[in-house]
């Protein structure tokens, strides 16, 4: 009788060990489920926070051009009212729609930057920095390149 309650023992003792040892691991598999359920959500969250977000930055671009619009139209209705104002009082120079306005001396003097040199002793040329035979070193100082 003695080896049939050892089998009963060692029974009971491998079925409570199996059932921990089950729980233990549907515990930590369970929690890789969880954190993957719980980023989802987050996921879902941020996803929902960048629309709205996008939905207010359309929102307040759409008012700023309705802004830019409104200032047009305003900067029209001056001009046709200076316009008027200038026809009735008699003023030509107002009255006259802006011609272009020319460009100044300043700007036309402005040369291009250009990557070569004038004439034919530039930098890029062959003998650039070369002396000839006869020539003595003015400057006590070497060539920089």
């Amino acid at each position: 009788m003695e080896a049939s309650n050892i089998n009963m023992v060692l029974a009971a003792a491998c079925l409570v060990a199996g059932t921990g040892i089950g729980a233990l691991g549907y515990h930590l598999l369970n929690a890789g489920a969880r954190n993957a359920q719980r980023l989802k959500l987050r996921l879902t969250e941020r996803e929902r926070q960048l629309t709205e977000w996008k939905d207010g930055v359309d929102e307040h671009l759409r008012g700023m051009d309705e802004l830019v619009h409104r200032l047009v139209e305003d900067g029209q209705s001056l001009r046709q009212a200076l316009d008027d104002s200038a026809r009735r009082l008699g003023s030509d120079a107002i009255a006259a729609p802006i011609a272009e306005v020319p460009a100044t001396q300043e700007e036309e003097d402005i040369a291009v930057p250009r990557d070569y040199a004038d004439g034919n002793r530039g930098t890029l040329s062959e003998d650039f920095g070369l002396r000839k035979a006869g020539e003595e070193e003015h400057s006590p100082h070497p060539q920089r390149y």
